[in-house]
């Protein structure tokens, strides 16, 4: 029974730890399929999305982003931004790249969610050495990397958000 909307945003959450069982290509296919129908400004859909899964890649990913949760991911996604094709709105040449490689990343999120997967937005990684190893062109960034994964434990955290009406106001 699939879970409404509500529910998959409740059950999502950022896994630190993960189980070393890689994920089948036929899910790993699905939440990248999920992600590819992302909304994009204009429908630039200026991303890529590196899948990163031999050890030889992974263990120099890893040097990107040194953490102990983080190295037991069995696979990353790596979500990258071409700033040279993204929209930039006419009136004061804002580039919406970043907005569209978030909404792309928030799919790949709740698509794992909803399969039973893992995954945690990471931005806080050495970019220069990921271009690299990836080897970007200069118009591309890579702007997050999601590892992606079975969790390690059943436990899903609490969520500390704000409660609406601090957020939300009506005129």
């Amino acid at each position: 029974m699939a879970m409404d909307f509500l529910e998959l945003s409740e059950s999502r959450y950022s896994v630190r730890g993960y189980q070393s069982r890689l994920v089948s290509d036929e899910l790993l296919n699905k939440v990248l399929e999920a992600t590819r129908l992302a909304p994009s400004a204009v429908n630039k859909q200026p991303w890529k999305f590196v899948v990163v899964r031999s050890e030889e890649a992974k263990s120099r990913l890893r040097n990107c982003y040194d953490r102990e949760w983080f190295a037991t991911a069995p696979s990353y996604i790596v979500v990258c931004g071409d700033h040279a094709s993204s929209w930039k709105r006419p009136a004061d040449g804002k580039d919406h790249c970043d907005i569209d490689v978030a909404i792309a990343t928030e799919h790949i999120t709740l698509a794992a969610a909803s399969l039973g997967l893992g995954t945690c937005w990471v931005c806080n990684f050495d970019v220069p050495s990921c271009k690299a190893l990836l080897g970007l062109p200069e118009q591309w960034e890579p702007c997050v990397i999601v590892p992606i994964g079975y969790p390690a434990t059943a436990d899903v955290p609490s969520k500390n958000r704000k409660d609406l009406s601090e957020i939300v106001s009506y005129i």
